[in-house]
Order: structure tokens, then sequence, then C-alpha cells
């Protein structure tokens, strides 16, 4: 085969690869859609906390592909919620004992929806752990410090500052001083230290 029929060979292989790329994240961009849809209190909050958890993996020095699988994962983090019943997602009252260890399942949901995807895999640590903390008292896994995947750790400082600044039936959105006070205090906690360290001064800017 001649060199140049070898380089245009490969220059359509390389138009088909990127054309794939393309139609998966499209896939992902409608499943996103859909879980939003699915939970209308979540209305654009998970295309805010991809943007701020890829601005984040930025400051903290994650390579570029690295942050094409925090994107995937931002999109799909609770995927896992495609298991979980409307009825205890909407809840408004308290949720029983038995409503809780459902909530708490859905990121096992989400490991069994996505693992066997090899395309989804390196994705998956948001889905899967990003409800993990620091301390070690989070879950579904208990995991603890760098045990928890450094995606999911940028993930949960965000996810959980934006589920404080937005309103919901049951309470008012707090202000972005108030959840930033939270988010420090809860420093070595919940969240990893240094992940909050430069949380706050992407904050300042």
């Amino acid at each position: 085969m001649r060199n140049r029929e070898i380089s245009q060979l490969t220059h359509k292989l390389n138009f088909t690869y990127s054309e794939l790329i393309l139609a998966y994240d499209a896939t992902l961009e409608a499943v996103s859609t859909a879980l939003e849809w699915r939970d209308k209190e979540a209305k654009e909050h998970t295309q805010r906390v991809t943007e701020m958890a890829l601005s984040l993996a930025k400051a903290l020095g994650v390579n570029n592909k690295e942050l094409v699988h925090i994107r995937r994962g931002a999109l799909l983090h609770d995927v896992g919620n495609l298991k979980v019943q409307e009825s205890i997602l909407h809840k408004q009252g308290e949720l029983t004992a038995e409503e809780w260890v459902t909530i708490h399942l859905h990121p096992f949901y989400a490991h069994e929806m996505i693992g066997p995807i090899v395309f989804l895999k390196p994705a998956l640590e948001i889905p899967y752990s990003h409800h993990e903390k620091w301390d070690g008292t989070g879950y579904p896994r208990g995991l603890k410090g760098e045990q928890i995947p450094l995606a999911a750790r940028i993930f949960a400082v965000v996810d959980v500052y934006d589920a404080l600044t937005s309103g919901r039936p049951y309470r008012k959105a707090w202000s972005k001083a108030k959840a930033l006070e939270y988010i420090r205090e809860q420093s070595g906690q919940h969240f990893d230290p240094q992940v909050v360290v430069a949380f706050l001064r992407l904050q300042e800017v």
C-alpha cells in the first residue's frame, strides 16, 4: 500500500473515530437532559455543576484527557436515580429509613448501568463515588481520604455548593456567602481540604 493511500486511510479512520466520539457525547447530553426532565428541581443543575467541576479540575492541574472523563461523569452523576421511584425523589416530607436506603443505593445503580460500558468506565468515578466523604462517613462504600477518586472529591464540593445555592420547595436557597462558609467548615470532614482551598480561590475571582 502506498504512503498516500495509508495517509488517506488513516485520515478516514480518525474522522470516523471523531464522529463516533461526538455521537457518544451527544447521547450523554440527551441522557442528562432526560434526568433533568424527570427531576424538575434539578433543572440546569447538571450543566452548572459540570462547568464548575471542569473549572475546579483545571485549577487543580488535571490534564485534558482526564477532563473529558470528568465532564462525562458530571453529566451522568445522578444516572442511578433512574432506578429510584419518583415518589421518593420528590417526597416533600422526611424520608423513612427504608426510603433512605433506596436513595443511598443510587450510586450502586449507576455502577450497574455504566460499569459494563467500556467507553464510560473512566467516567464512573463521579456517579459511583461523589457521595463519599473525606472522613469516611459517606456512601456507598465508606471510602476515606485519597481512597476517594480525585474526580469524585472535586465533584462533591461543586455538587453540594450548587445544591445549597439553589432553591427547593422545602427550603430557600442559601446565599453564596453562607454556602461558602459551609464548604469551608466541612474541609477535612466532608471535603478534601486541598480541593476546598482551590474552590474558594476560584470563588474569589
